[in-house]
């Protein structure tokens, strides 16, 4: 049911206006932000396809077919599961998922077999292969085949953040549906309303999850307010104080086994924290930032901090989180940033 998924209303209507017209495309890229809903409208097509009482081509959510759809696989801890399609309860929505931040080969083969069979109940099956730019080179190349020349009564989307990471050869072969960031406003109001935020929770997740309703629906705001209090602290050490002893004992925290499945939180606040203290060194309304509650913390750091530096900060983040994809020794890179971000201030 594409009406209750928050945002991106050009997506629902094309969407819509190709499922109705009977033109979906064998092939399609949902290209967008992590967290704004592209999985979810990846399986409401499918649903769309399947749904035995539908209204006005959106699938009606309670028959057997959309309620099968929607179990979605469990994961699983067996890494050769992750060799062959994962199916839904229905037999005609199956997903290839990532273990270990690889798509398999294996798996793209399997998916290559599944599309010739013809559908078991629904109009057409469909195949989601999630973070698709988690292919290698030779799961990439399998898949080309399929795309090529994909068999009418079968689908594939492939959902990624990362479309530029992608074959030419692969983005080529699919009509590409854009996705973008979902409106602060709306994912306040989804938080009141729908996952029973208070008013001062809901503004902070959020101002701080940069369009993506995953990441605010997510977010502890407990836990998240000792992280940017951390995260403040890296700034202050770096931009005002110059205090390569403090960074170095933070990014030990960080670091801590008990915080390392945090990591990629603290960079995503560290990188909240930043931008809100770079956009007040630029002169923007207080009102305006990510995170309002933390103005007048943020305007003592930005009184001392260049925007310039600030900006470059902004991208010693961006870099480190790439490397992420790698098996990168992370006190050691999280140690090399925070010293590139206190050079700066000399």
């Amino acid at each position: 049911m594409f009406s209750r998924i928050i945002g991106n209303e050009a997506a629902k209507i094309g969407l819509g206006r190709l499922i109705h017209q009977r033109r979906l495309p064998g092939s399609l890229l949902f290209s967008g932000p992590e967290g704004v809903g592209k999985k979810q409208f990846a399986i409401e097509t499918a649903r769309a396809l399947a749904c035995t009482e539908p209204n006005n081509d959106e699938a009606c959510g309670a028959c057997s077919s959309c309620v099968r759809m929607a179990a979605l696989p469990p994961p699983s801890s067996n890494a050769d599961d992750y060799k062959r399609v994962f199916f839904t309860q229905h037999p005609d929505l199956g997903f290839v998922l990532p273990n270990k931040r690889i798509l398999r080969v294996d798996a793209i083969r399997d998916l290559e077999r599944e599309v010739n069979f013809k559908p078991y109940e629904a109009a057409a099956r469909t195949f989601i292969i999630d973070d698709a730019d988690l292919m290698n080179d030779a799961a990439a190349n399998a898949l080309l085949k399929s795309l090529e020349e994909p068999p009418e009564t079968s689908h594939i989307i492939l959902i990624t953040s990362r479309p530029d990471v992608l074959l030419p050869t692969i983005r080529s072969r699919c009509q590409v549906v854009h996705f973008a960031p979902v409106e602060r406003k709306l994912i306040e109001e989804y938080l009141i309303e729908d996952r029973a935020f208070s008013h001062d929770e809901a503004r902070l997740a959020a101002g701080v999850a940069h369009g993506s309703i995953g990441r605010a629906v997510g977010i502890d705001v407990a836990n998240y307010r000792n992280m940017r209090d951390r995260a403040v602290r890296v700034l202050r050490a770096a931009a005002v104080e110059s205090d390569t002893a403090a960074l170095m004992r933070i990014s030990e925290e960080i670091n801590d086994a008990k915080n390392k499945d945090n990591f990629e939180a603290e960079l995503d606040t560290l990188e909240a924290v930043v931008r809100d203290v770079w956009r007040l060194a630029c002169g923007i309304d207080p009102a305006k930032l990510l995170d309002p509650e933390m103005a007048a913390e943020y305007q003592k750091i930005a009184e001392f901090a260049e925007p310039a530096q600030l900006a470059a900060n902004l991208g010693e983040i961006e870099m480190l989180r790439r490397t992420l994809a790698v098996n990168i020794n992370r006190k050691v890179a999280t140690d090399a940033m925070f010293l590139t971000m206190a050079a700066g201030k000399r």
